[in-house]
């Protein structure tokens, strides 16, 4: 964006837009799929694809009208502290989304486990150990391993701890004019989200074939998976988002004074980056 844009005497508000219709049209296709999925109905499957299909395709279109926008001279300073103010809202409440994870964790392994081997419940679960990751009441869930931090979630940890570092150098190179720099060292930190995202998923082969830890196994399994599958799902997204940077970057759209867009998905990867130090302590060492 050109320094005189930035400083345009308005604030631009589009026209209607038939985007946010799509949107919500495309997200309801595919929460009805879904449902109908887990229900065993065979249409459900093929509706919540068209809908994840469709989503993504408004998503693209919609991105690029304000794309279009911002490189059109649109948007003033104005726009882009309320484009500021809306990545730490967003970022926020994916704080929240977070913490009720951790805090669904926190309460079924400290308060409820406890509680169901007290003395009272002995009677109605005898073989009940209180144990993180124990088998549960005789014949109800299938013997289990649980899953260490070594050697992949910490390979792993090491990644995403490396990815953010070289985020920071790429950002302090646009900072600095230095193009080559930053888009070499944003593809780095991509490539590091990639190899994350690989071994995670053969952490989950492994999990299945190997451990016989599933999603069906208690609420060690359910609270696992939950809360790892969620943040490989948001390394996936940053990881796209960090792509379309790279892309826009290597088009000449971002200068050393203008970048939001650079720096808001910088902000979403530290936050990733953030969630799983949290992850790697509480699920994999405690």
């Amino acid at each position: 964006m050109s320094s005189v844009r930035m400083h345009a005497p308005y604030y631009f508000v589009p026209g209607p837009s038939k985007w946010p219709f799509l949107a919500g049209t495309s997200l309801l296709l595919t929460m009805l799929g879904a449902a109908a999925w887990v229900n065993n109905q065979v249409w459900g499957m093929y509706l919540n694809l068209s809908g994840i299909a469709l989503t993504l395709l408004v998503l693209y279109y919609w991105f690029g009208d304000v794309i279009a926008e911002s490189e059109g001279g649109q948007n003033s300073e104005r726009v882009d502290l309320s484009y500021r103010w809306s990545m730490s809202w967003f970022i926020f409440s994916e704080v929240m989304f977070f913490a009720a994870f951790f805090g669904a964790l926190f309460y079924a392994r400290s308060i409820t486990m406890p509680w169901l081997a007290d003395l009272d419940h002995k009677i109605l679960w005898p073989d009940f150990v209180a144990q993180w990751g124990g088998i549960g009441p005789a014949g109800t869930i299938e013997k289990f391993k649980i899953m260490g931090p070594f050697p992949i979630p910490t390979i792993n940890t090491a990644l995403l701890l490396s990815s953010g570092v070289t985020l920071t150098i790429a950002h302090h190179a646009l900072l600095a004019g230095h193009r080559t720099k930053t888009s070499l060292f944003l593809f780095f930190t991509i490539l590091l989200g990639a190899i994350f995202i690989g071994l995670q998923a053969f952490e989950y082969v492994h999990a299945y074939t190997e451990l016989n830890l599933k999603l069906t196994s208690g609420i060690y399994g359910s609270t696992f998976f939950m809360l790892t599958g969620f943040h490989g799902f948001h390394v996936t997204m940053g990881a796209i988002i960090l792509s379309v940077v790279l892309y826009r970057h290597l088009k000449g759209h971002f200068t050393p004074t203008h970048h939001f867009a650079f720096e808001g998905a910088a902000w979403y990867w530290h936050f990733v980056d953030v969630v799983w130090l949290g992850l790697y302590v509480v699920v994999y060492w405690l």
